[in-house]
């Protein structure tokens, strides 16, 4: 590890390691770093910031072998910030709550299609590969947002933790494939693309969308919402049809 700093720097790292302070300086370096290739390269799918921070971090903290706990003890303090950025959503969401008044049954046609697609699809796939019932169940909530998604794994008998993993998995593969996806079905429509972003990358979909266009921002948030409550519903259901 000391071969990769220099003297002051590496003063600097080991008075980190032994604080709080690493997770949190880290977390902020990174994302500012993350933020301004994202700009360079013109803000493309593969320069997704959170994809960026999330892979540098990552290679940091394997290379200078840092536990994450010991990360983790300063970057709870980031984390403990997504509740109220979640919040923050009602924000664009009432903004754009006449628009959103005006499309509300289209919005909840294709938000529940966009749910049953989502989870069937996977959990199908995942059956007929001859995955355990557990993976399976885990798998049906890989479009909603983290702790809902972990909720209804649990009471359906999935593994939470696996589930947090498929969210994950799932959100940063369509935050690197969306804008093929957008081109080649023709979406220009922001209402269309936020409300797209949420159902299928829930909160880093949305995030991504609420940088581009607020409209886009405001459909993210309001499916984030609705596709946890659809999908609290209908995966029972779907579990129950597929004799799971």
């Amino acid at each position: 590890m000391h071969s990769l700093f220099t003297l002051p720097l590496l003063h600097i790292w080991v008075y980190l390691q032994a604080r709080p302070l690493l997770g949190l300086t880290a977390t902020l370096c990174v994302w500012e770093l993350s933020t301004a290739i994202d700009r360079r390269a013109g803000h493309k799918a593969l320069s997704n910031p959170t994809v960026l921070a999330i892979v540098i971090l990552a290679a940091l903290l394997l290379l200078t072998h840092t536990s994450y706990q010991s990360y983790f003890n300063g970057a709870k303090y980031i984390q403990f910030l997504l509740g109220p950025a979640t919040v923050a959503l009602a924000v664009p969401m009432y903004a754009n709550r006449h628009v959103i008044g005006r499309n509300f049954v289209a919005i909840l046609v294709s938000l529940t299609a966009g749910s049953i697609v989502a989870a069937s699809s996977a959990m199908l796939i995942a059956h007929w590969l001859g995955a355990p019932r557990a993976v399976v169940i885990s798998l049906g909530p890989k479009s909603v947002t983290t702790p809902i998604a972990m909720g209804i794994s649990q009471s359906l008998g999935g593994i939470p933790s696996l589930t947090a993993v498929f969210v994950m998995i799932t959100a940063m593969f369509g935050i690197l494939c969306y804008p093929f996806v957008f081109y080649l079905g023709r979406i220009a429509d922001w209402r269309a693309r936020g409300l797209a972003s949420g159902v299928a990358m829930h909160g880093l979909g949305t995030a991504r969308m609420l940088s581009l266009n607020q409209m886009a921002g405001a459909f993210g948030g309001l499916a984030i919402g609705l596709n946890g409550i659809v999908s609290s519903i209908l995966l029972p259901l779907l579990v129950a049809l597929f004799g799971l």
